[in-house]
């Protein structure tokens, strides 16, 4: 009997043995092991892009100054021209008509003048010798002025009519590449026809809209330079690759939005290679170097009630939501402007398996894990 009780003791003594080692074992198992994120202070870049437009620095209408059939079109669409150069032809016929015929009442003119001269100085002749009354000599004086008048008006037409046959030859007011041509030879051209644009793209402008406290931003930076110059910016093309050629912002306009609140900027590129075109569109990148940043992963913030937290690990181990406001959202990260301080830890993933008290086994990021979340690594603001 004795026996028994011992043996029986001895089984109990080993299960409740048995279960406080399960329970331990469960205790520690429900100490979930998360990565944490240490917050510091580091300078990093912030790259805003906003949506652009590429407008030629140069981009005007060609226009046809006087009416007529088309007789010749020396170019063609994409093509490279000088200043000066031929572009299209008009017919001439008419207007060496017109300027045939001005030229001829101009001499008519000048001739009447002559014989109404050669009578005035008759006419003063017979007035000195007393023949006639000198109201005959204002008169032919009159007549005279009248005959110059028309010489005036003679050659007016006929410069006016000069300038009509130089306008049938249209030419190219400046260096450029002539854009499309909507007409054929033998058209009928009408007086202000558009016939093609000429468009200077050796340089572009590239306009772009900001908000008005990244506008306050930029002229704060701007007057802080010592040389003033404008900052220099870089251009994504429509397939999201990087323009070669940095710009530079030049100006801006004077006046707000009214609608969206924002100003346009105005950048200007080189365009040596002609890839970039009037039309053209992409995203400009602004740079802004921001020192003493306090940057927190995104994965590491979740909302509740429109306002962002994050599960801070205090020295015991244990989690505690804090609420953060953020600045500026990036890539991956948000520039914190309130909330946390350097030295916090952050739980960085797993934060949905987590609740506020709940113990953990913290588990540092690894210098790998940091370098990939390294935020001067191309990360960027988009506000378009």
């Amino acid at each position: 009997m004795k026996g028994y009780i011992i043996v029986s003791a001895l089984l109990i003594s080993g299960f409740l043995a048995g279960c406080s080692t399960s329970t331990e074992e469960k205790a520690v198992e429900e100490k979930p092991a998360l990565p944490i994120f240490e917050i510091t202070r580091q300078s990093t870049t912030l790259q805003r892009e906003y949506a652009g437009n590429v407008e030629a620095v140069r981009n005007v209408e060609i226009r046809a100054r006087v009416g007529g059939y088309l007789d010749k079109i020396h170019v063609d669409e994409g093509q490279q021209v000088t200043k000066g150069q031929l572009l299209f032809q008009i017919n001439q016929a008419e207007y060496q008509a017109e300027l045939a015929k001005a030229k001829a009442t101009l001499k008519s003119a000048m001739a009447e003048a002559k014989t109404a001269e050669v009578e005035m100085g008759r006419v003063k002749l017979l007035v000195d010798k007393k023949i006639i009354s000198p109201s005959e000599l204002e008169l032919s004086k009159s007549k005279l002025e009248a005959a110059r008048a028309s010489i005036e008006e003679a050659e007016s037409a006929r410069e006016n009519a000069s300038l009509r046959l130089l306008h049938a030859s249209v030419r190219a007011p400046f260096d450029g590449v002539i854009n499309r041509i909507p007409f054929k030879m033998g058209s009928l051209i009408e007086e202000g026809s558009l016939l093609t644009t000429v468009s200077d793209i050796r340089e572009v402008y590239a306009y772009f809209h900001v908000s008005e406290k990244e506008y306050l931003e930029y002229i704060k930076k701007a007057n802080s330079r010592p040389n003033r110059n404008g900052q220099e910016v870089e251009l994504l093309l429509a397939d999201n690759t990087p323009y070669g050629q940095p710009g530079k912002i030049e100006t801006m306009e004077s006046v707000f939005d009214d609608g969206s609140g924002t100003i346009a900027f105005r950048a200007r590129f080189p365009n040596p290679s002609k890839v970039l075109k009037h039309g053209a569109t992409g995203k400009i990148r602004l740079k802004s170097e921001v020192d003493d940043a306090l940057l927190v992963p995104q994965k590491a913030v979740f909302e509740v009630q429109d306002r962002n937290f994050v599960y801070v690990v205090d020295t015991a181990n244990k989690v505690k939501m804090r609420s953060i406001v953020p600045q500026s959202r990036l890539a991956q990260f948000y520039l914190v402007k309130s909330g946390l301080e350097p030295g916090d830890k952050v739980v960085y993933e797993g934060i949905q398996n987590i609740r506020e008290g709940m113990e953990i086994v913290p588990q540092a990021l690894s210098a790998d894990s940091l370098l990939t979340l390294n935020p001067s690594s191309g990360e960027t603001v988009s506000t378009n």
